[in-house]
């Protein structure tokens, strides 16, 4: 190119007396120099890809484009595209354009937000003990099989027929349905929600007493908000429980206060007796342990909310069972006492943040005002895919479809835990996407630690390896028996038997 054309042109510019701007990079054509404006663009983009504002693999404006933007030539672009591709710095690729190819070793920015120091390790994440980010850390962290708990078959996600439903909506969509829509969450499918759980759990229920959140993360945040407002401070929970849900309610304000868990559920003689003015509980598969509230403790438990306590039943995984009859929902017997929450993370994928929440009359308006000043409701277009499945009846098809799958990878841990894991004990294997082992002879102790065994220390050995799981004292407060919670719906059943043989190793390893 030859250069001194350009330079020759740099007074006429131009179109006109006024200077103009573009958002690229905010840049402002006035502050150059006169007589100097290609040095000054290419000085601009050179302190861009420098400082990391240009990451490799981005793509600059067309020259045309940028031109028209600044008011210049567009040979002045041009040739200050060419000045850093002389430099390496950037390549023109045709019509996919002038792309960042490589930047400079110094002159990058630090790092902003926190220390490395300050966050949990990916590669360690069992060293923190900043306990709120420590499934984040786990789930970042490099492994070759997953068998933390939480998660569904994400592989059978059911794309097409969301990509069918997703059409029809489309088509049937008017201009105004692109607008702000209801906080409360769209009528379609609140409507839907209430046919859904009249059907497989046997709640009767108005559409306007549900809210439709994102999850049941969203949900707990909302009532924990409400219920402070109230002067609700005591939340009991489950032990050993959702560590999710703990840091949740912390998170909002509350109080925890642990509840003893047994085989017949929470020990409501144990809530009863204590300060809690509200509990947070699940009822119908008990995380982790899978145990269901027995009947004697359900009309303790009622008899307690009738009395004035808050009863927020989490519904999370209710649909998945596999070798006993369905349990009802406690919403189903004492709809005006207790809050009862649900989403689709376990039935189609965490990453839709999509569930409801059932609140009885007295805190429904408050919740509804808590959730417009939270996010103004969830994205209309996928609460109407979603309300189509259901009503359509594809949801219901991809429950059955899924509860084949789930029960076979279930029954592959089984075999490989009695296998592999000689002396564990397996708990909650009727129903839901988990189990819980404990080890035989691993008695109560500090975080996990009982006869010589670290839970802990067991999941961070079996990291080393290339498996993920969590450590049971991750969900407990109180001290307890040392084990594992192990997700088994979202690998294949070579996957499982695979990292069930290496917690096996890493197990034995621990033990010399």
């Amino acid at each position: 190119m030859d250069r001194s054309k350009v330079s020759a042109n740099e007074g006429s510019e131009t179109v006109g007396t006024e200077t103009a701007g573009s958002d690229f990079l905010q840049l402002d054509i006035g502050r150059a120099p006169a007589g100097g404006r290609t040095d000054w663009l290419a000085d601009r983009l050179r302190e861009a890809i420098a400082d990391g504002t240009l990451a490799v693999g981005s793509r600059l404006p067309a020259s045309r484009v940028l031109a028209a933007e600044l008011r210049v030539s567009r040979g002045l672009v041009t040739e200050a595209y060419q000045r850093l591709a002389e430099t390496g710095q950037v390549h023109g690729r045709g019509r996919a354009g002038t792309v960042v190819v490589a930047a400079p070793v110094t002159g990058r920015r630090p790092p902003s937000g926190p220390a490395r120091s300050a966050v949990p390790d990916p590669a360690d994440p069992f060293s923190t003990r900043k306990w709120g980010a420590l499934v984040d850390a786990l789930r970042a962290a490099p492994g070759r099989i997953d068998l933390s708990p939480g998660a569904p078959d994400l592989a059978a996600f059911p794309r097409t027929a969301w990509l069918q439903a997703e059409r029809r909506v489309l088509a049937e969509l008017t201009p105004a349905d692109f607008g702000y829509g209801n906080p409360q969450g769209t009528p379609a499918l609140r409507e839907a929600i209430v046919g859904w759980l009249a059907l497989n759990r046997g709640i009767r229920a108005d559409p306007d007493e549900v809210v439709v959140v994102a999850g049941v993360a969203q949900a707990l945040g909302l009532l924990a908000q409400v219920l402070r407002a109230e002067g609700v401070r005591r939340v009991a929970v489950e032990d050993p429980g959702s560590l999710g849900t703990r840091r949740q309610l912390e998170h909002g304000g509350m109080r925890i206060l642990p509840v003893p868990v047994d085989g017949g559920g929470i020990d409501t003689a144990a809530l009863a007796a204590g300060p809690a003015q509200a509990v947070v509980l699940t009822p119908a598969h008990q995380f982790p342990t899978g145990v269901v509230l027995d009947g004697e403790r359900r009309r303790e438990l009622l008899g307690w909310a009738a009395a004035g306590g808050v009863v927020i039943e989490d519904d999370y995984d209710a649909e998945h069972r596999y070798d006993r009859a369905p349990v009802p929902a406690l919403r189903a017997l004492l709809p005006e006492a207790v809050c009862y929450t649900g989403s689709v993370s376990k039935l189609l994928a965490p990453a839709l943040r999509l569930g409801w929440l059932l609140v009885p009359p007295r805190r429904l308006d408050a919740v509804i005002e808590a959730k417009r000043y939270a996010d103004l409701g969830n994205p209309v277009l996928a609460q109407l895919v979603l309300a189509r499945l259901m009503a359509s009846g594809e949801l219901e098809r991809h429950l059955r479809f899924v509860r084949r799958r789930h029960r076979a990878r279930r029954d592959a841990m089984l075999r490989a835990i009695a296998a592999e894991l000689p002396g564990a004990r397996v708990h909650g294997a009727a129903a839901g996407l988990h189990l819980m082992v404990t080890f035989e002879g691993a008695g109560e102790g500090t975080d996990g630690q009982g006869a010589g065994l670290d839970d802990a220390a067991l999941a961070a050995a079996a990291l080393d390896l290339g498996v993920k799981a969590h450590p049971l004292s991750w969900h407990r407060v109180t001290p307890g028996p040392a084990g594992l919670v192990l997700g088994y719906a979202a690998g294949s059943v070579g996957e499982i038997e695979e990292g069930v043989a290496v917690i096996g190793t890493a197990l034995r390893g621990l033990r010399g």
